[in-house]
């Protein structure tokens, strides 16, 4: 039999150009649906990544200040460089360091959070401002009420 009596066999199955339209389009719908899934649930994995992040780094500053009686002047004294899960690094701040006075992170009535130290990431937005009711403050994840709290500022009050 000839090449082209061969090809010409329409007992083949093969896909319409409609049919793979139509097959690239639903698959296109389903994409749009799941990547806004899939991206919050990689944000909420974030979160806790640097709420554990966060708790275990109180526990080595605590267990500093058990030693020294003093706190760490900064988180390489504990032995972390302390970088959060968006790559930017955990900002400590001493609260009675001299230069920690008046610089606490403080809740909507203007009342500092912590009264030992502040440990937190600025988030997603890489941004932070003092009070955690402003907009740049609400996806930090923060430590507070003395380590008794560690989640998103949004959800502390």
């Amino acid at each position: 039999m000839p090449v082209s009596a061969r090809r010409t066999n329409r007992g083949e199955s093969a896909f319409t150009l409609p049919e793979l339209l139509i097959a690239i389009a639903i698959m296109s719908v389903l994409a749009l649906i799941a990547f806004p899934a899939y991206s919050d649930y990689q944000e909420k994995v974030k979160v806790k990544k640097a709420i554990s992040d966060i708790a275990v780094i109180g526990v080595l500053i605590n267990n500093y200040y058990l030693d020294a009686r003093v706190y760490p002047p900064d988180l390489a004294a504990v032995g972390t460089g302390g970088v959060d899960p968006w790559g930017r690094p955990y900002v400590y701040m001493n609260l009675h360091d001299a230069k920690g006075k008046g610089q606490a992170r403080k809740r909507k009535n203007l009342t500092p959070i912590n009264s030992d130290f502040d440990l937190y990431s600025v988030g997603k937005d890489g941004e932070s401002a003092g009070p955690l009711t402003a907009k740049a403050s609400r996806d930090d994840v923060i430590r507070a009420n003395d380590g008794a709290y560690i989640g998103l500022a949004s959800k502390y009050e």
